[in-house]
């Protein structure tokens, strides 16, 4: 795994990007886009983690770090370009665009 970075955007405006380790980034968008659905209900934001725990690696977890941060950091990315939708309402539900 190299040292090569990404820059993930945020959807809030005034908030600073974060950037994160490419390979990262791409495990976790990757896991994301294999849970979320494409219509409604959608997924809770608060359980989307336990499913990433089924779709990444044993190896890809152990490096990963804090895979609910990771999970947020990406989740946010993925809403600043569109490829991922917020659901109205409360608690967050997610679906793919």
């Amino acid at each position: 795994m190299n040292d090569e970075k990404i820059v993930c955007e945020t959807p809030t405006p005034g908030k600073n990007s974060t950037r994160i380790d490419k390979w990262k980034y791409e495990a976790v968008r990757k896991a994301i886009l294999k849970v979320v659905p494409t219509e409604g209900p959608g997924i809770l934001f608060k359980e989307l983690p336990q499913y990433l725990e089924g779709v990444l690696t044993d190896e890809e977890l152990e490096n990963l770090g804090s895979l609910m941060w990771y999970t947020t950091t990406v989740k946010l990315d993925m809403e600043a370009k569109g490829e991922l939708i917020r659901l109205k309402g409360s608690p967050q539900r997610l679906i793919r665009s």
